[in-house]
């Protein structure tokens, strides 16, 4: 009898080959032809558009180039722009009221029903819907709507507030935002041409022309951090976080406040620069507030006898346990000094300790009785101070 064994094995490898050649030739089709794989899930990361540092782009004027720029208007700068500029609308609920008592505001009878409403304006920073504008637009308010370019309104909620800058960071869950550019900082200087826009009078989005009158002004009683850009764009109530842009578009300020004696535009607005709006910006979209530095004491300004500028800032009185007291400074110390910095004023100081981290441990120089010593400082928690 014949054994047919060695057939039935040959038949059996043969057919294995065949499934795995098959297979084989499935997965390079599959993966040839068939669909993307789908990427891991990740966190939110929120991304920033950048202009490139001013040095990168300047250039020798060109005539050609500035006839081109003016005869168009700025038209692509304010386009640009306000495409990511929003109106934000707020309503604060009415006070409960007793019939016949009288109302803490005025108004009619149906304004008091409704409430007091208010509006400002505000930029998309981020594409997850971050919304950047000044904290006074929605203090207090109890509903925050966002009119989004084309008409689109959408409910926002507020990610954390800054009352020493006047700065705020709400949220928006929409689609397809347009983020704005942020300028190099250092590309700001007087007589720049730039553009405010926002709302004004809740009249639309509109844009304004004019000049950068002056950087770093301060000492105006507005916030408790100041370094404004002066401008004489016209700027109105309802522009009030709105942005201030270059010629190119690309964001130089929040608008913040004017001065004004009629409540209208005289020339002279302020911004709130993009390198102090960022710093918060960041913080708050992190941890939903701002870390500062906190010294514990109170300064004046020290006068140079010959030349009557701003030599320091002399510290009249020290908090006891705070961290000046526990790292040895005493009232009567000028400081003119901090990790190498010069500090002129009380303004300088001030804002210095602020922008460092707290915890951290900072070389101060400064003058005692004439002489010079070096101290090392933990700068602790700066309170939260509101805006009076």
């Amino acid at each position: 009898m014949n054994d047919k064994r060695p057939s039935i094995v040959w038949r059996l490898w043969l057919l294995i080959a065949q499934v795995i050649a098959v297979s084989a030739g499935l997965l390079i089709a599959w993966k040839a032809f068939g669909p993307e794989p789908v990427a891991p899930g990740r966190a939110d990361v929120v991304a920033l558009r950048e202009a490139p540092p001013a040095d990168a782009t300047a250039s020798a004027p060109n005539g050609k180039a500035v006839a081109t720029r003016l005869e168009a208007g700025f038209r692509a700068a304010a386009a640009k722009a306000s495409a990511s500029v929003v109106n934000i609308y707020t309503r604060k609920a009415p006070p409960r009221q007793l019939p016949g008592w009288p109302r803490p505001y005025g108004g009619s009878d149906e304004e008091a029903a409704q409430g007091q409403s208010s509006l400002g304006s505000g930029v998309v920073v981020a594409a997850q819907g971050f919304i950047l504008t000044n904290n006074h637009v929605v203090d207090g308010a109890d509903e925050i709507a966002v009119m989004l370019p084309g008409g689109k309104v959408a409910e926002a909620r507020v990610v954390g507030t800054d009352p020493e800058t006047d700065l705020a960071v709400l949220r928006v869950d929409a689609k397809g935002l347009q983020p704005i550019t942020f300028a190099d900082p250092a590309s700001v200087q007087i007589g720049d041409i730039v553009l405010a826009v926002g709302d004004p009078f809740g009249v639309g989005q509109t844009v304004t022309q004019g000049i950068v009158s002056a950087t770093g002004r301060n000492r105006l009683g507005i916030n408790t951090f100041e370094n404004f850009i002066q401008t004489d764009a016209a700027i109105n109530p309802g522009n009030s976080g709105g942005a201030l842009v270059d010629t190119s578009g690309h964001l130089v300020g929040i608008n913040t406040a004017i001065y004004s004696r009629s409540g209208g535009s005289q020339g002279i607005g302020f911004a709130i620069p993009v390198s102090l709006a960022r710093q918060v910006m960041e913080q708050i979209i992190a941890t939903g507030r701002v870390s500062r530095g906190w010294l514990g004491v109170s300064a004046r300004d020290v006068i140079h006898e010959t030349t009557g500028a701003a030599a320091g800032a002399a510290l009249v009185a020290v908090q006891r346990g705070g961290p000046a007291e526990r790292a040895g400074l005493r009232a009567g110390d000028t400081v003119v000094s901090i990790n190498g910095k010069e500090i002129g004023d009380t303004a300088a100081l001030i804002n210095e300790t602020a922008a460092l981290a707290p915890g951290t441990r900072a070389q101060f120089k400064v003058l005692r009785e004439r002489k010079a010593m070096a101290l090392a400082v933990e700068l602790g928690q700066r309170p939260v101070t509101r805006k009076q």
